[in-house]
Formats: C-alpha cells, structure tokens, sequence
C-alpha cells in the first residue's frame, strides 16, 4: 500500500467515521507527522504547523492540487474531527492569529511510530482505553437527537427533519382524533426506509407490494369501519395529487377496505403551496391546526351544521 492507503488504514482501524477516512484526512495525517511517501512511520514527528503548511505539504509530497482557499476545507473535513477524536491540539492562539499552529497528540505520534509493527495493537488498545471512537460518539450524539414515538403499543425512534416531524404527528395527532384505534400497518424513516411494514396483514387485506412499488408514508387500517388511510406527509414534495391517487388505486385495486386519501402538511402555509395540485376526493390534515380536517368531496359533506 502507498502511504494514502496506509494513512486511511490508520484512521479506520481508530475509528474514525468514513468521512473522515477520506483522501483529505490522510494528506492531513501525512503532513501532521511528516511523513513523505518514501518514509518511515517510525520517523513520524509532531511538530507545530500551520493549515499552509499542511496544503504546501500534500501538493509537494503528494501531488495534490489545493488551493489556499482550502483552509476552510480542511479545517472543516478534518482538523474539527482530529480534534474530536484527541488526535490533535493546537496552540491556544487565536483560530484567526497568523501563528495557530496545530500538532499530533503524543498518544497518537507514539501509535504512528509503532504503526505495522508488532507493538501496534497494543498501542491501539491503550489508546481506546482511555478515548472513544469517534464514529462512537458521533453515533451517540445522532441517536440522541432521535425522536421517540409511539406505535402500535411499541416505541420507534425517527431520525430527526421535519419530515418525520410531521410522520411523528400523524401517528400521534391525527390517528386518535380521525383514525381512532387504528392500527398502523406502514410507516417509513428518512434513513430506515421502512421503519414499520406489516407485510402479513398488508397482505392478508389485499395489498400486491412489489420492490418497485412507493408505499405511501403512512398507511393506517381501522378494523371496526373496514377503512384503510394512505396518508402522505408533505413538506417539500409528493401530495395526494390525481397522478398519485391513481397509483395508489392500481397499486391496491385488491384491496376490498374503504380507502382514504390523505394529504398532511405541518403548517397552512406549506398547504396553501399545493392546495391547487391536491386531487378531489381527498383529505387534508394540517399539523398545527390537528383538530380539523379539510374535506376536498364537492357535496358529500354539505349541509347546514
């Protein structure tokens, strides 16, 4: 393996996450330690140096081609991780000063010394003694801002965004007021696709799913009035508009269960966005108004109240 390759091995077998692996990360590494293609690790240093120092050294030594105006980039991609992960310190001057200046941890200049050879893994072990892995922390950090709901009985974690937000709603909000003692049957993540899918019970109701098929982000079935809902939450794109009513109808043309076609939005003024391209026929919920509905059924609901 040429150095790049080895450097990465380097960040992997630490735990870095696999941004963080990346060509930039290595050249950083590289440069940190001295290190030159036709180098030894075990002569590996940590001397004080500058982001400059760093881009002048992978354009040199490596063939790369950054521009200063990388700083930024480098300072974001690697040093702001390296740091996280106590693989370096700086010198306590101002991040704007002419003289901050960065260097390798002696932890990590020492595991860079012994790296490939027999004393390495045990220098790894003491280092993860007393440091996390990074991809470690930074999963810990996502899963804390993870948002806890309730379904079916069982408690789910969404990834956060303002589309689950909105999925977290619906399940929450809507289903007691408009699908009381509804059972949740699909419902989908931003990062798990498919968070909840009753595969059995979509099908023992008629439900034909192939891999190419675009379930509706939540489906909701309500035994006592035999009524499924096909709810989609919008909050950039994909209303209940006619195209996509038809496909849901061709998708579920087995299915016997009364079917409702429902469009969520988190707010009037995201509805009022698509309020022209919605289908007749259908129902519109709105998060922060939950106690109503907007009824899209000429004079199915007409009269006086």
């Amino acid at each position: 393996m040429g150095k790049i390759d080895e450097a990465r091995e380097f960040l992997k077998m630490l735990g870095m996450p696999k941004a963080q692996q990346a060509d930039i990360c290595c050249y950083v590494l590289l440069a940190m330690a001295g290190v030159k293609q036709d180098m030894s690790w075990a002569d590996a240093e940590n001397k004080w140096i500058r982001i400059h120092d760093m881009i002048q050294f992978a354009n040199t030594y490596y063939g790369s081609t950054y521009a200063e105006n990388s700083r930024e980039t480098f300072r974001k991609q690697a040093l702001h991780h390296f740091r996280n992960a106590a693989f370096v310190e700086d010198n306590g001057k101002a991040t704007n000063s002419p003289n901050y200046r960065y260097r390798l941890t002696e932890e990590v200049l020492q595991m860079l010394r012994v790296f490939q050879t027999s004393k390495w893994q045990e220098s790894v072990n003491r280092f993860l003694k007393y440091h996390k892995k990074l991809i470690d922390i930074y999963a810990s950090k996502k899963k804390m801002t993870m948002m806890p709901v309730h379904i079916n009985g069982d408690n789910f974690q969404f990834s956060t965004g303002k589309h689950n937000e909105l999925q977290k709603a619906i399940i929450e909000e809507f289903a007691p007021r408009f699908a009381p003692n509804s059972e949740c049957l699909y419902v989908g993540d931003t990062i798990e696709k498919d968070l909840v899918k009753n595969v059995d019970r979509l099908t023992e109701l008629g439900f034909e799913i192939t891999l190419h098929d675009k379930m509706p982000d939540v489906v909701l079935y309500r035994k006592d009035k035999s009524w499924i809902y096909f709810i989609e939450s919008v909050t950039s794109v994909g209303p209940m508009d006619s195209k996509r009513v038809l496909e849901l109808t061709e998708m579920t043309k087995n299915v016997t269960a009364g079917k409702i076609f429902v469009t969520a939005f988190l707010d009037f003024k995201t509805y009022k966005k698509f309020s022209e391209t919605l289908a007749w026929e259908t129902e519109v919920w709105i998060a922060e108004m939950p106690e109503h509905m907007i009824h899209l059924n000429g004079d199915k609901f007409l009269g006086p109240r």
